[in-house]
């Protein structure tokens, strides 16, 4: 058959939110995300999606000097989800892949477990320069679908 396909597949959704460059940033962050993932019946674990966007945008808003806000993007994919989370730091955010210094983290320090969470709990994560800083993401992959209540 010639001429235009009856189904196109459907582009995936995304939404690209600036957040406050405070700690205020990092509930409605969540909120965010957690509405995204249960506005479709196919996604990714929704507690797992919070707490590690809570995380990426906790370490941007104390990472990062001066008040340029955050960028929250979530990208809704057919396996999975993509969050990323966009401050104007160009230094990288650590090495997302392995521990750096190896070993596990000091259970009496305040800090040091974030990026362990990331990399343990998404399907996989990085970061990338963007012509203002710089973008940290994650991945994860898509659940079976949850009966709607």
């Amino acid at each position: 058959m010639n001429g235009p396909a009856l189904h196109e597949p459907s582009s995936p959704a995304s939404w690209r939110i600036a957040l406050p460059h405070t700690a205020a940033a990092v509930p409605v962050a969540r909120a965010l995300v957690r509405t995204a993932l249960n506005d479709i019946e196919t996604s990714a674990d929704t507690d797992t999606a919070e707490l590690l966007t809570a995380e990426l945008v906790a370490n941007a808003v104390e990472h990062t000097a001066g008040q340029d806000p955050i960028e929250l993007v979530i990208e809704l994919l057919p396996t999975g989800c993509q969050v990323e989370v966009h401050d104007s730091n160009p230094l990288p955010p650590g090495d997302l892949t392995a521990p750096d210094p190896p070993g596990e983290p000091d259970p009496w320090q305040e800090h040091g477990r974030g990026l362990l969470l990331i990399r343990t709990l998404s399907s996989s994560c990085g970061h990338r320069p963007t012509a203002s800083g710089k973008a940290v993401w994650f991945t994860l992959p898509a659940t079976p679908p949850r009966p709607r209540r």
